[in-house]
């Protein structure tokens, strides 16, 4: 596996590399969260406790799932860095940050509005939530200590201890409902044994999940080609990247 990742220490090799996957992931993630939206929204059954509210399940959950998901990514990406000191590794772990916060930002915000009619409240200081909102702060520590440094190699460094101590958290949003005694829901999809939803529902839910997954993952990767971009400006390739598409804007 090593050996396969290697030459992506290059960030030349990095960039081509999103370049290519790109159109895939974005025509994927759309088609699939637009056909994931419409059969959650309009042809799902209703759900017989909370009625038509439950829909916004199609957007909480799957948000929920990825900001955990995202931050474990970024968590990787900055223990590969430490430990193997590569440079991408830290790029990708600043392209993941941003993407994290708000997806975490948008399973708070659906979040709230999903429990005002179901709990009384839009908001509730129990283990769930409160976990879920360090998560987000989480993400923007790690942005803002990678800003606070000069020297983007130390940044990455400083970030990225940060990034690994904030693993921590993922268990305790995990584990929170079972630890102690909240009002969010316990797991539905993701526990062991067969799911508390029926199929009309669940699938349209694995649909967005990965709907989602595809475009934080394109979305990833333009950044990651503007993280590298901004990083090698000075680099002959990206110097001789930019002539290029000078010459084809001329030419169209």
């Amino acid at each position: 596996m090593w050996k396969w990742l290697h030459p992506y220490a290059k960030t030349e090799r990095t960039y081509h590399l999103c370049q290519r996957l790109l159109p895939w992931f974005s025509v994927l993630g759309v088609a699939v969260i637009l056909c994931a939206t419409v059969w959650g929204l309009a042809y799902a059954p209703t759900d017989y406790q909370q009625s038509e509210a439950y829909r916004i399940i199609y957007v909480h959950v799957p948000t929920a799932v990825l900001s955990k998901s995202l931050y474990s990514a970024m968590a990787v990406a900055a223990f590969i860095g430490l430990v193997w000191q590569v440079k991408t590794s830290f790029m990708a772990m600043m392209a993941l940050a941003p993407i994290g916060a708000t997806v975490t930002f948008i399973s708070l915000i659906t979040g709230a509005a999903w429990g005002k009619p179901m709990w009384g409240t839009w908001w509730e200081w129990d283990a769930r939530l409160t976990s879920q909102l360090i998560l987000m702060f989480l993400f923007l520590g790690v942005i803002s200590l990678y800003k606070a440094f000069e020297d983007k190699q130390q940044a990455g460094k400083a970030a990225g201890v940060m990034a690994i101590v904030g693993v921590i958290n993922l268990p305790i949003i995990h584990y929170s409902v079972e630890w102690w005694n909240t009002l969010h829901q316990g797991a539905t999809i993701l526990k062991l044994g067969k799911p508390s939803m029926p199929s009309e529902m669940l699938w349209p839910l694995l649909l967005s999940i990965l709907g989602w997954a595809l475009v934080s993952g394109a979305v990833f990767l333009l950044r990651m080609q503007n993280e590298i971009l901004q990083r090698d400006i000075k680099r002959p390739w990206v110097v001789a990247l930019a002539h290029k598409n000078s010459a084809l804007s001329e030419v169209k």
